[in-house]
């Protein structure tokens, strides 16, 4: 009888233990579940923007492409970038003339032996005064250029730099501006931008260019046109609706 009631024991033992075991894995999966149904919610929020109209009233929050301003910033792919435009910005017009471009010194100066001179062939040798200049400067082109898809990925990069410093809002109804400066200035002052500004629109706008064009910090570039540079030295960034449309 006790070996009977010490299996009876052992068993209902074993029972608790596997009723505890299936109720842990329920709350586990009841947990993860309620996780992964979480984590979706805080990613539709996205990445936003201010939103401003032409008065410059503040109209709430616009949300900005992930594929653009979302991603993670390769500052390497963005300083070979930079690298290069500087490179294509640079021009070498220096030129200088060698022996066969400088003007006489056809004859030799004077007969080989007998003279006690030191022998010479030219007067417009690189070794005389006033002679040509040996491996001097030339006039070259130095042009580099990137890939297409690492144009795009370095402008990428500049853009989610930018919107994670919030430097970036958008302006609707903005290709629609009068041509008059004081309207762009009221904008500006309104969405408190500052430094080197940069307006992106969407395709060329007259009135936008003759608004802005007497002002100094203010530079107007088309989105189709957008660099890295641009992005990189401008202080606050001002994106037409339509543009924004355009870059995704």
């Amino acid at each position: 009888m006790p070996e009977i009631k010490s299996k009876v024991k052992s068993l209902k033992s074993k029972k608790a233990t596997v009723a505890k075991s299936t109720t842990v894995a329920k709350v586990s999966k009841v947990s993860k579940s309620t996780a992964t149904s979480a984590k979706p919610e805080g990613k539709t929020t996205g990445l936003t923007a201010p939103l401003f109209d032409i008065t410059g009233k503040s109209q709430g929050k616009i949300t900005l492409p992930k594929e653009v301003f979302g991603q993670k910033p390769n500052k390497k792919l963005l300083a070979q970038a930079l690298h290069i435009y500087f490179t294509n910005q640079t021009a070498h017009f220096a030129n200088t003339k060698t022996r066969s471009e400088t003007r006489g010194g056809g004859r030799k100066p004077w007969r080989q032996k007998g003279t006690g001179n030191a022998r010479a062939g030219s007067k417009r040798s690189p070794v005389w005064v006033g002679g040509a200049v040996a491996l001097g400067p030339k006039p070259r082109k130095t042009i580099l250029t990137l890939p297409k898809k690492m144009k795009r990925k370095a402008l990428i990069s500049s853009l989610s730099q930018r919107a994670q410093e919030g430097a970036i809002s958008v302006v609707s109804n903005f290709e629609s501006i009068k041509p008059k400066t004081k309207v762009v200035a009221n904008l500006l002052s309104k969405s408190n931008a500052n430094g080197s500004i940069l307006l992106v629109i969407s395709q060329t706008s007259q009135s936008i260019k003759l608004a802005s064009r007497n002002m100094s910090n203010v530079s107007v570039d088309e989105v189709r046109n957008l660099n890295p540079y641009s992005v990189y030295k401008s202080r606050t960034i001002i994106f037409s609706k339509e543009a924004i449309g355009k870059l995704s």
